[in-house]
């Protein structure tokens, strides 16, 4: 298991327990900036015995990968990108487009599949949607985009459709939660330049595709409300600086000091 895959099922099972990144924070003793790396896959200098208390956090094992329910965890990492392509492709119907999901290529040695391939015939315009729950390498998500809309313009939109594209939209859809825009801003002055659409402007194209388009779109994936329940923080017994000689407890913890 991978660095990145690691962070993703940080996530996912946090977010199974509504937990805040906080919340696992305080209860694993580490800050929330450390939480937030581990989920980005960002693990260089942390330890396996920090990792183990942080999946601890959310009821989990960690010993050099996640342990949780076999297989179940497998299905439950890839809930959230398959959602975002069912959301994605519910919204581009409701705007008539035609969309194709998972679309495969091989052409000329370059293979791949698109999260989301769409058409508008009657305006003849083709949208290549790229699906990213966490934003984790950059370089790598935006050459293989470049990859896709280059074989759809010259190739595929013909193939799937039947027509020539006069407008082209690539667009990467990302969760609408903390940690996706702050990978975006972290990244902001390369995406500024690669995808410099947002919100507003990328939602009046999907409805009235003309030209072309080139930006992010953040889609809410669930609740992001965290039950009171769920909100209670870890209370520490308060430490009032004795601590046994033998260990690192504050005596009031510790059985066996004297």
């Amino acid at each position: 298991m991978d660095d990145h895959r690691i962070g993703r099922s940080l996530r996912v099972l946090r977010r199974r327990r509504n937990l805040r990144q906080v919340d696992v924070a305080i209860a694993a003793g580490v800050s929330q900036s450390l939480i937030s790396d581990i989920e980005a896959g960002r693990l260089t200098g942390v330890t396996h015995g920090t990792l183990r208390r942080v999946f601890a956090a959310v009821d989990a094992g960690f010993e050099g990968t996640v342990l949780w329910r076999g297989p179940a965890l497998d299905r439950l990492v890839d809930a959230d990108h398959a959602q975002l392509v069912g959301l994605s492709a519910e919204r581009l119907r409701r705007l008539r487009w035609e969309p194709m999901v998972e679309a495969s290529y091989s052409v000329f040695g370059e293979r791949g599949s698109i999260d989301i391939l769409a058409g508008m015939a009657d305006r003849r315009a083709v949208l290549v949607e790229e699906i990213k729950t966490s934003l984790v390498s950059l370089e790598a998500t935006l050459r293989k985009l470049d990859e896709k809309v280059r074989l759809v313009t010259e190739r595929l939109c013909r193939e799937r459709f039947g027509w020539r594209p006069r407008s082209m939209g690539r667009i990467l859809v990302l969760p609408d939660d903390t940690s996706a825009r702050r990978a975006v801003a972290r990244q902001a002055g390369t995406l500024e330049v690669a995808l410099p659409a947002r919100g507003t402007v990328v939602r009046r194209w999907l409805r009235t595709p003309e030209g072309n388009v080139a930006g992010i779109l953040f889609v809410p994936i669930g609740s992001r409300v965290v039950p009171d329940a769920a909100r209670r923080r870890v209370h520490r017994p308060p430490d009032t600086g004795y601590h046994c000689g033998r260990c690192s407890e504050p005596r009031s913890r510790c059985f066996g000091a004297a």
